[in-house]
This record gives structure tokens, sequence and C-alpha cells, in this order.
């Protein structure tokens, strides 16, 4: 049994696209947005990241007659119990921008000690087969702290925020290569690729 010549990615995000095309190379398959064939968003209704990633790639692969890849993801901060979470795109109501979100983050935090701003960015990726036969799903997590104020002008998202111990930087102050090995995202989805090369060897 071999890979699908061909999957869907349930996201137009073209950094989302580069970074999956990268870790998937080795298999030579055509990573196609979902964009690119008219689908649009699903609607997330999910409890958890496992839950959203299934629906937006079950979506995509019911739309398009293909086998999808999708990835939900978020930040969870314990003296917030675990909040954001799944509403991390949309903490602070539904025009929400990454800027209105941090301000939200940090106005709830504040008083907080510098110990007890920790946090986690948490990421679920899935693969679902066209006839719904494989579903395939990893887990990534970037643990860290909760600044008191923005650094860094790279990333998106509550990177400038979110400083890593290890790396003594803010996820918005990581060039691309050293995030992609860092980030939560880059650990699922490099998951996921050695589930599909076992699954399809």
């Amino acid at each position: 049994m071999s890979l699908p010549e061909k999957i869907v990615l349930a996201s137009g995000n073209p950094g989302k696209v580069r970074e999956i095309r990268r870790i998937l190379a080795e298999f030579g398959v055509e990573i196609v947005p979902q964009t690119d064939l008219g689908v649009g968003d699903a609607e997330e209704t999910g409890s958890s990241f496992v839950e959203n990633a299934l629906i937006k790639a079950k979506h995509a692969s019911l739309l398009t007659g293909l086998p999808a890849i999708a990835d939900d993801s978020g930040l969870v901060v314990d003296a917030l119990d675990g909040r954001p979470g799944v509403y991390s795109a949309r903490y602070s109501g539904a025009a929400a921008t990454d800027d209105s979100n941090i301000d939200k983050l940090l106005s709830e935090l504040r008083g907080v000690p510098d110990d007890e701003r920790t946090a986690a960015f948490h990421c679920c990726a899935v693969y679902v087969s066209t006839d719904g036969s494989t579903s395939l799903v990893a887990e990534g997590r970037w643990h860290g702290m909760i600044l008191t104020q923005r650094r860094g002008t790279g990333g998106f998202g509550y990177d400038p925020v979110f400083f890593d111990p290890e790396c003594g930087r803010t996820a918005a102050e990581l060039g691309p290569e050293l995030k992609n090995a860092r980030s939560h995202r880059g650990k699922a989805l490099t998951a996921l690729a050695g589930m599909l090369r076992e699954h399809y060897a």
C-alpha cells in the first residue's frame, strides 16, 4: 500500500503549507491547500484540539475526494485553567486580532508572578484517508512562559509573549528553522510523518 499522490491540506495558510511540504518532502506527495480547490473553513465545534483537527480534515476530504491533513493548535496557560485553549484564535471575541488576543491574555495574567506564568503551545496533526478507514493522530507540545510584555517581531499569534527558557528568546525572536524545530506544530507534523512512513511502508 503506497501513500496517495495528492493530499489536501485543510488550510490556506501559506506558512503552514510551506512547513507541511518541507516535512513531507521525502514522500514525493503533492500537498494542495484546500483554498486552491475552492474549499472554505469547517466550523470548529470540537471541545479539544484532536476533535477540531479531525473535523477540519474530514470536511476537506469530503469536499475534494482526497485524503486530508489538518492540524489544530492553541495556547494552554496553567494559571488560567488551560485557557485560551481551543479558543486561542478567537480569545478576545469574534473580531479578534493577534494584538487583541495578547492584550486580553496579559490583562488576565496581571499580577501573576513569573514562576506561575507557565504555558504550552499544543498542536494536534491528523491524516484521514478518503474512505475514512485510516485516521492517524499525532500531537506536539512546546513548553514555555508568558512574559508581561511583547518581545520580537517575527511569528504570529501569541509568539511575542511566549518565552522559550531553553532558547532564552520568545517565539517571535526565533528564526524559521529553529522555530520549526522547537515548535508544537513542527513536532506534531514530524510525528505524523513518522506514522505515515510506518503505515504506508
